[in-house]
């Protein structure tokens, strides 16, 4: 059970199973519910039929759910990959934040969301480059958490990749295609992957690959090994 100030409420669901091949999550994969309420989002978590689940949901008001133990894996991420990570439910935490995907994120879910991944990050010894959006890696197929979510409240705080300054350069797709697939973002077709990294690094871009993707490119080719 996290470490928080706010009550955790336990609803356990049914849809979850051992870690596969006794991997350890070294990610949290953060979603949105896409449900009018927080509790219409609980009761199809839990919900066997569905055969979805998550580890934590967590309400606008702060409200906070508890549906799998940390330990195994819930079925919240689906097909995709992160880097060679390709099962991504056994290597990861699933994250639900109540919200429809067409408003912002209120101060209250985001606080309790920030004291979370705070104790889950050390409980794991999580990175923040491993905190990531469920569109990150299933690019096409999901976008949330989507463009109202606060990724650099975050970033500043240490609970997210902080991106470095890089440098704005002209558009080279050779470049962009192998420097964010070599972070982790998985094998898509390319405006498929500029619509990923876009919603996850700068939301409002528009358009064909410019400038300032290079720049997000290059910042991210600055962490790499």
């Amino acid at each position: 059970m996290p470490d928080l100030s706010a009550p955790v409420i336990q609803a356990p669901c049914e849809s979850f199973g051992p870690r596969r091949d006794n991997a350890r999550p070294d990610l949290v994969v953060v979603h949105y519910t896409a449900m009018d309420t927080a509790e219409a989002a609980l009761e199809r978590l839990c919900d066997p039929a569905v055969e979805v689940s998550a580890h934590y949901l967590i309400a606008e008001n702060g409200r906070l759910w508890q549906m799998v133990p940390e330990a195994m894996r819930a079925w919240h991420a689906g097909a995709g990959a992160w880097g060679d990570v390709t099962d991504v439910n056994s290597r990861s935490i699933g994250i639900e934040l109540a919200n429809t995907g067409q408003h912002p994120f209120p101060e209250p879910q985001m606080r309790v969301l920030e004291s979370l991944l705070r104790d889950i990050s050390a409980r794991w010894g999580i990175l923040p480059e491993g905190v990531i959006g469920h569109s990150d890696m299933a690019p096409g197929r999901k976008c949330d958490p989507g463009p109202r979510f606060d990724w650099t409240r975050l970033a500043l705080q240490g609970l997210a990749l902080r991106l470095p300054e890089g440098a704005a350069k002209a558009p080279n797709w050779d470049v962009f295609r192998n420097t964010v697939k070599a972070f982790g973002f998985p094998d898509v077709p390319d405006d498929t992957l500029l619509e990923a990294v876009r919603l996850r690094f700068r939301p409002w871009g528009r358009g064909a690959l410019d400038a300032e993707d290079m720049r997000v490119c290059d910042g991210l080719a600055r962490l790499l090994p």
